[in-house]
């Protein structure tokens, strides 16, 4: 049986002011699946988290997150469904002024849950959940390591227990033992919580190894969505330069072997 679609967009186009960004992009994303959103500098991608999120509007065409539509969304619904959406932002976007303890408790106190016993006991469970520990907590951001920053700003995100998570770069920075244990660790949560996840990156090993599906973003428009076999046989230029590059090919080689 089919599964509703957590993200859908129908022929969304954007401009700011005369600069085209999305030209007539339309897909469904269903719940718990992973989508990896790959392009060029400039084409988009970012903007698209930001429209789903509600924070930017498209010129034309319709949103719907999680059901719901998003431009026609009273000032409640939007604020629900940012409490269902999940954020990690490209550098973690931690306040740096507050320790990691009440930055993860930020969101839950945003909706006045003055039970600081409850918060407490849900903010531990987070970071335990991402692997971080207990006297961790009382860190400042600048106290941590990139992959920690990494963990707690997840943890955040997921503090309210979201059904939609929407990720920028989340190995951005990362040496590749902690990007590769940061993957692990979303591969883990994904399977426990069954959240749909939308992410933007350019990691080929994220493409691999997480991703359900690839969305390509090329020329204003989306050129190719699919599993990453099928997306690899795609024959526009930049599939072409991105996916078949001698790094590519390294990471790639079994799954293409598969198709000689």
């Amino acid at each position: 049986m089919k599964k509703s679609c957590a993200v859908e967009l129908e022929h969304i186009w954007t401009y700011f002011g005369e600069q085209l960004i999305h030209q007539d992009i339309s897909f469904c994303l269903e719940n718990g699946e992973i989508l990896g959103l790959v392009g060029a500098s400039g084409s988009g991608k970012t903007t698209l988290l930001r429209e789903i999120i509600g924070l930017e509007t498209p010129s034309r065409g319709s949103l719907k997150v999680l059901g719901e539509p998003v431009q026609e969304a009273s000032a409640i619904e939007c604020r629900q469904r940012r409490n269902d959406t999940g954020v990690l932002f490209q550098n973690g976007a931690l306040f740096s002024a507050l320790n990691i303890f009440d930055n993860i408790a930020f969101p839950l106190r945003e909706l006045h849950i003055g039970d600081e016993e409850l918060v407490s006991q849900m903010v531990f469970m987070k970071l335990a959940m991402v692997g971080l520990k207990t006297r961790d907590a009382m860190l400042k951001p600048s106290e941590l390591s990139g992959g920690m920053v990494k963990r707690a700003a997840l943890a955040r995100a997921l503090i309210l227990e979201p059904q939609l998570l929407l990720l920028d770069e989340p190995t951005s920075g990362l040496d590749p033992i902690s990007g590769e244990a940061f993957v692990t660790l979303l591969r883990q949560l994904h399977q426990e919580l069954d959240f749909t996840v939308i992410m933007v990156t350019h990691d080929l090993h994220i493409l691999r190894d997480l991703c359900m599906k690839i969305g390509v973003l090329a020329e204003h428009r989306l050129v190719a969505l699919d599993t990453l076999d099928k997306v690899l046989a795609c024959d526009h230029p930049f599939v072409q330069e991105f996916f078949h590059g001698n790094r590519a090919q390294l990471i790639f080689s079994s799954m293409e072997a598969g198709h000689g």
